[in-house]
């Protein structure tokens, strides 16, 4: 798909959107748009703004000027939980799993969402054999990879429109990673919108139609991947 065919199906869109932590302002006019089915990748150096960013796409940080829509819809300042009725979804930095519960357990927290405990497993479990062998395990005791696996499966199985990715490939070997993406990837092609921040850009690039690059809490460069991925370096070593 396309940089510009993408553009012209928005599902989650950011314009102007400041935002702020007490009285210092980290997000300065940001534009940013997620199209319908599309891969967006949001990179930069730490401190950049880009977790700021998907708090406010998130609701978990209210902007203080611009506006946010999802599908066309004004959402600005809306509730995070709000925003999930919409179909927002938030996999964050850190994965977010619950350490002291069993697999199973972490998969039965999205029946909240609708589906019975049943439906959610074998969706689940279709996705990520690797969670069917660990059913029983407590997750605080899986690898890296397998929690990240279980935050990503229990996100999916609600149906999310649009499912917000904060640094997915910390802490993982490549392998792992490129892996992840791969069921990426296949989530976009079933039609979830999908904004992905990264510090490491070689690990989504592959899989992005549009990339971004953000430097002190601005968007500083929009295109293609292949287009971005000539200027990361300067970017990240302030050139």
């Amino acid at each position: 798909m396309a940089p510009m065919d993408v553009l012209t199906h928005p599902l989650l869109e950011l314009s102007g959107v400041r935002a702020a932590y007490g009285d210092i302002e980290i997000l300065h006019g940001v534009d940013l748009v997620v199209p319908q089915g599309g891969v967006v990748a949001l990179l930069g150096p730490n401190g950049a703004g880009k977790s700021s960013t998907v708090k406010v796409c998130a609701g978990l940080l209210k902007p203080t000027a611009g506006e946010v829509k999802i599908a066309g819809a004004d959402v600005t300042g809306a509730t995070s939980d709000q925003l999930a009725r919409l179909g927002v979804c938030t996999i964050p930095e850190g994965r977010g799993v619950f350490p002291n519960l069993t697999v199973r357990e972490n998969l039965w927290m999205a029946t909240q969402a609708g589906p019975s405990r049943d439906e959610v497993e074998e969706r689940a479990f279709a996705r990520f054999p690797r969670l069917a062998e660990r059913r029983n395990q407590l997750a605080g005791t899986m690898s890296g990879g397998e929690q990240q696996m279980l935050a990503m499966s229990r996100a999916l199985v609600t149906d999310p429109a649009v499912l917000l990715l904060d640094e997915l490939s910390m802490g993982l070997a490549p392998l792992i990673v490129g892996q992840l993406y791969e069921i990426v990837k296949h989530v976009a092609d079933e039609g979830v919108s999908i904004l992905v921040v990264e510090q490491f850009a070689t690990a989504v690039l592959g899989i992005a139609d549009i990339a971004a690059i953000m430097l002190h809490g601005e968007i500083t460069s929009i295109g293609s991947p292949t287009d971005i991925e000539a200027e990361l370096s300067s970017a990240y070593l302030g050139g």
